[in-house]
């Protein structure tokens, strides 16, 4: 019994220090861990709060170029509207809260690169404007030499103006992607093309708006049109229908949408109900803004 009595305290002694030394290590490995993330969340913040004043101080450099630019256009007789536009732009992004996400940040460049490539673009400008008023002060003695080059000069400015103006005008149209039509009864079932009369109670277009870094935010209009194989439109001004001028011709359309479109690849959903029968036969559900077909997409009623 005697014998029993210290081997048993050795025991409970040596489990003691057993957990004890197991707490203190979980305790270390925790210590390590917290240390590991803390250390990586405040480089995280470091690469941030870098990429940010790198960003901004390219800004400020854009805000000194766009400045000289207009200098030296308004001096050549150019256009500086479009100039002074942007330059608005940037005064405001430069004006805003330091504090911005990563995402926030991401976005900001890949508006300072647009800024750049209209940069580019003004130079070449800039250098025309040049060549132009050079011609011209060289050509200066002779009348009939100095009208013929200027009016050469100005319209291939004018030809270069009205191709940028097209050409951003096309690159900024906005697109309909995964445009679905469905058909929706009382109880919100949804069917694919084909439908049956029956089960047409509702018709339900969605679609998303496509990303494009070129289109500015703005209000949008968005139109939807129904048109049947025989090209007749389906509308109801009751409804909500309405018209637009497509290709200078005033139209009909079924559905419409007031949106602020942000660039966010917004997803739109349009519900019409026309309270009566859809003719048999195949049908065309067209989406447009602006004057322009964004998308389209087909169904047929059986």
């Amino acid at each position: 019994m005697s014998e029993s009595t210290p081997a048993k305290s050795g025991n409970k002694a040596a489990i003691i220090i057993a957990l004890l030394s197991i707490i203190v290590i979980i305790q270390s490995i925790k210590i390590y861990l917290d240390y590991q993330r803390n250390v990586e969340k405040t480089v995280q913040i470091a690469d941030t709060e870098e990429n940010l004043a790198s960003t901004m101080q390219r800004l400020n450099e854009i805000k000194m170029e766009l400045d000289q630019k207009i200098l030296d256009i308004e001096k050549l007789g150019g256009d500086i509207s479009e100039l002074e536009k942007v330059k608005a732009e940037v005064d405001a992004q430069l004006k805003r809260s330091t504090a911005r996400s990563a995402k926030e940040i991401e976005q900001l460049k890949d508006r300072v690169e647009g800024y750049e490539e209209l940069l580019k673009l003004k130079d070449e400008e800039l250098e025309k404007l040049k060549s132009v008023n050079k011609e011209l002060f060289t050509e200066n003695r002779s009348l009939k030499t100095q009208k013929n080059v200027l009016n050469d000069s100005i319209n291939r400015l004018e030809k270069n103006k009205e191709e940028l103006t097209t050409k951003v005008a096309i690159a900024s149209q906005l697109k309909a992607e995964s445009v679905s039509v469905k058909s929706l009864n009382s109880k919100g079932k949804e069917r694919e093309s084909p439908f049956k009369n029956r089960q047409l109670e509702k018709l339900k277009v969605e679609f998303l708006i496509a990303d494009n870094k070129v289109a500015p935010v703005e209000g949008k209009k968005i139109l939807i049109r129904v048109v049947d194989e025989n090209g007749q439109i389906i509308f109801d001004v009751a409804k909500g229908s309405g018209t637009f001028i497509l290709n200078g011709k005033e139209e009909f359309y079924t559905s419409s949408q007031d949106i602020l479109f942000d660039n966010t690849r917004q997803k739109l959903t349009y519900v019409y109900e026309k309270g009566s029968e859809y003719t048999s036969g195949n049908y065309t559900v067209e989406i447009f803004t602006d004057g322009y077909k964004m998308g389209s997409a087909q169904f047929a009623v059986k």
